[in-house]
């Protein structure tokens, strides 16, 4: 198949991801081009040279503060920018000669411009409703062309009033890349992330030091000012911050903790950390939200629905205790990017044929 995929634009598709949207769409475009697929990727001026990478925008210095723009729908230039980036690629793509658009963009652009394109597209929700995505799908529907998959049924069931018929396809990662550690040298629990309110690492932290245990916090800072507020201050001797590591140090920091924390304040649609963790043995701990208590198991964590600091800090005692072979398990047989990849090629071949027959006599 000859694919196109529409990376967002926030940051250059490589490595080191910002994210795990970046990550998703590194892992996703290369495989497919393992797998034999003619691929091009749109994305950000400097991602990867090895994806066939079409840069549609240079690389800007963003401030990571985009879903606070949103949210204010302040244009600011880089929204601009990003706007017209899409807007261009729509207009031409066509001419290219895809068999599929495969977007991930998050962008209201890409869905509006398609309903004028004869190329079919797929376009993955990675979040919950946004107000401009809303209403370009909202405005899309009645040309009764456009195929949307969500990372996780909780996503998908938030979208459900705009798309009644939502496939879904839950997120994998590349398990060879994460080793199992079947005895973890470290009773410390471990928080992984970029650090940001909807993140909630404060609350790991505070968490972990109830349940008397030292904690690791790996990531880097997406909202400064909530990191000098919240997180720096509790930094100590037993809170130790971990900005930088390579891929290979973060599988060993997450293979010899005893527990992993995850405290989304917001309903997170999927959460890569959580198959991560799983992925290295390490069990979870964290709030029952958004797509949580859908991928946890009670053999591969503990979740808390309250929410709470206290009921939070028993969980990482409790999880701590779970079998870290179960954990890998569960990963291989549910979060694997291999069976990840497959669904979305079937989805692909599916669109293709819809595509093609409406043009047979």
């Amino acid at each position: 198949m000859k694919i196109a995929v529409l990376a967002h634009l926030k940051h250059p598709i490589r490595k080191p991801f910002m994210g795990g949207l970046e990550a998703f769409t590194y892992e996703v475009t290369k495989l497919l081009l393992q797998r034999g697929h003619e691929v091009t990727l749109f994305a950000s001026e400097h991602s990867d040279p090895s994806l066939n990478v079409h840069a549609i925008l240079s690389d800007v210095d963003y401030d990571m503060e985009t879903l606070s723009r949103f949210r204010s729908h302040e244009l600011s230039e880089d929204f601009i920018s990003t706007h017209h980036a899409y807007l261009e690629l729509m207009q031409e793509i066509d001419q290219y000669d895809f068999d599929v658009i495969f977007n991930n963009s998050l962008n209201y652009v890409p869905i509006t411009m398609a309903t004028l394109a004869e190329t079919p597209m797929v376009t993955v929700l990675h979040t919950p409703p946004i107000f401009e995505m809303k209403k370009a799908i909202m405005a899309a529907n009645r040309y009764n062309k456009m195929t949307y998959v969500s990372v996780s049924q909780t996503n998908a069931s938030m979208w459900e009033p705009y798309i009644p018929n939502c496939k879904v396809v839950h997120n994998g990662i590349d398990l060879n890349k994460w080793s199992y550690i079947a005895n973890n040298s470290g009773e410390y629990a471990l928080w992984f992330g970029r650090i940001h309110p909807d993140k909630g690492t404060h609350f790991a932290i505070a968490a972990a030091k109830l349940a008397g245990r030292p904690i690791k916090i790996a990531g880097s800072v997406a909202d400064k000012h909530y990191f000098e507020t919240f997180v720096k201050p509790l930094l100590d001797e037993n809170a130790e911050w971990v900005e930088h590591c390579t891929h290979e140090q973060l599988n060993e920091l997450i293979g010899n903790a005893a527990v992993s924390v995850i405290t989304p304040c917001w309903e997170e649609p999927f959460g890569l950390v959580v198959a991560e963790s799983l992925a290295c043995g390490t069990p979870v701990a964290g709030f029952a939200r958004g797509a949580l208590p859908k991928i946890v198991t009670k053999e591969t964590g503990c979740l808390t629905a309250s929410c709470s600091v206290t009921e939070l800090a028993n969980c990482i005692n409790d999880a701590a205790q779970l079998s870290r072979k179960a954990c890998r398990v569960h990963a291989e047989s549910s979060l694997d990017i291999q069976h990840m990849v497959s669904s979305y090629e079937n989805i692909f071949a599916q669109v293709i044929k819809k595509c093609a027959d409406k043009y047979v006599l």
